[in-house]
């Protein structure tokens, strides 16, 4: 299998988690409210990732990124607290069209300024195109 269909079909499952992650997360929020549900979502998350690195064979150091790498953390807090927020207020399907509307447009200034030292990709009318239709079917999921 070719290696960039594995990584879409990767990046598509995790697309798939993301949208019950958000909604057990709201559910969750119900019960012990939205910062609670924040916190116990990274302990969980932390212990997973503890228990991945423990298992995997990777060598170096936790410390060899610029310190403003590791904000990502934080982002992540933002992240779970802002989409178990949203997703009872305005459904999954909207929230998550929101999302992934705000995402592809983060995405493609990142991707053409190469920030974070990521390779510079640079726009095509397809991409152009493609960011269009994707923020017109926003608006049309989002509008009421």
């Amino acid at each position: 299998m070719d290696g960039k269909l594995l990584a879409y079909m990767i990046a598509a499952l995790a697309g798939m988690a993301m949208a019950v992650q958000g909604s057990m997360n709201s559910a969750l929020s119900k019960s012990i409210g939205l910062a609670k549900t924040t916190l116990i979502v990274h302990i969980v998350g932390a212990i997973g990732a503890a228990l991945f690195v423990l298992f995997s064979k990777e060598k170096g150091s936790v410390l060899q990124g610029p310190w403003y790498y590791y904000l990502g953390g934080l982002i992540g807090v933002v992240i779970v607290y802002a989409v178990a927020f949203a997703m009872p207020k305005g459904g999954v399907a909207a929230a998550t069209t929101a999302i992934v509307a705000a995402q592809l447009l983060t995405a493609g200034i990142i991707d053409r300024l190469g920030i974070f030292n990521l390779a510079k990709t640079p726009f095509s009318w397809q991409t152009i195109l493609g960011a269009v239709l994707i923020i017109v079917g926003a608006w049309l999921v989002l509008k009421e």
